[in-house]
C-alpha cells in the first residue's frame, strides 16, 4: 500500500485529491496537513511513502517544509511532489532543487495522478520528457557559472554520456534508441549514476548534469 501525505491549504483540494486516492487498491491517505508545518510534523510522525506539497501555504510554504524534509537523512525514502497551479510556477525550479521529486498541476486528469505518485515510488522518471525540457530551460536561463565536475569522477564513461542524455531530457526509452541498449539497461544506468552521485531522483540528476557542467544551455535537443 502506497500511502500518501496530502499538503494543501485548500480543504476542497484535499477532500478531491483522497476520494481519487483512497478509491484505489494500492494507494491510501495517511494524513491531512493545512500549512507546511502541519506538514513537516505530521512527515516526520507518520514517513508516508509520497507528499502531495501545495507550493504555496501559510506557517511555512511548500518551497520551505519540502526543503526540511529533504534535508533529514531520516526522510530519505519520502518522495515529494509539489502542486502547482500552473506548469511554469516561478517557485518550480527553486523547488526542484530543493529536492522535490517532480511536479504536477493541481487540475492535472486523474489517471496522470495516479500515475505520477506510482512511478514516484517505483523510482521512476515522474517529469515527462517535455516538463521536463521545460524545467532545463527555466535552469538554464537562470544557472551560474558550472561547478567543479569532481563528483562525475566517480562515473564510468557511459554513466556520464548516459547522465548527460537525461539532463537533455531524455526519456529511458529515448535514451535506449540513442545508445542502442534495452530500456532495462538504459534504466540500470540512470539508477547506478543516481546512487553513485547521491542523486534522489532522476529531477534531481538533471539539475546535477547542469551544475558539474556536463549539459550546458544551449544543448538541447
Amino acid at each position: 500500500m502506497i500511502r500518501v501525505l496530502l499538503a494543501d491549504d485548500q480543504s476542497l483540494v484535499r477532500a478531491g485529491f483522497r476520494a481519487l486516492l483512497d478509491a484505489q487498491p494500492d494507494i491510501g491517505v495517511a494524513a491531512e496537513a493545512a500549512d507546511g508545518e502541519e506538514a513537516v510534523r505530521r512527515i516526520r510522525e507518520l514517513r508516508p511513502d509520497v507528499v502531495l506539497m501545495d507550493i504555496r501555504m501559510p506557517a511555512l510554504d511548500g518551497l520551505a517544509a519540502t526543503r526540511q524534509v529533504t534535508a533529514d537523512p531520516d526522510l530519505g525514502d519520502v518522495k515529494v511532489v509539489m502542486l502547482t497551479t500552473f506548469e511554469l510556477d516561478e517557485y518550480v525550479f527553486e523547488a526542484i532543487r530543493s529536492g522535490a521529486s517532480g511536479f504536477l498541476v493541481k487540475d492535472t486528469e486523474p489517471e496522470e495522478l495516479l500515475r505520477a505518485v506510482r512511478a514516484v515510488v517505483a523510482g521512476d522518471a515522474l517529469l515527462s520528457p517535455s516538463v521536463t525540457r521545460r524545467l532545463i530551460s527555466e535552469f538554464a536561463s537562470r544557472s551560474k557559472e558550472p561547478a567543479a565536475a569532481g563528483a562525475l569522477d566517480r562515473l564510468t564513461e557511459r554513466e556520464r554520456e548516459v547522465m548527460a542524455l537525461v539532463g537533455m531530457g531524455l526519456s529511458n526509452e529515448e535514451i535506449a534508441r540513442r545508445l542502442v541498449v534495452s530500456p532495462l539497461t538504459a534504466k540500470t544506468h540512470v539508477s547506478r549514476t543516481m546512487v553513485k552521485l547521491g542523486a534522489r531522483d532522476r529531477a534531481q540528476l538533471v539539475v546535477l548534469a547542469y551544475e558539474s557542467g556536463l549539459v550546458r544551455p544551449g544543448w538541447l535537443g
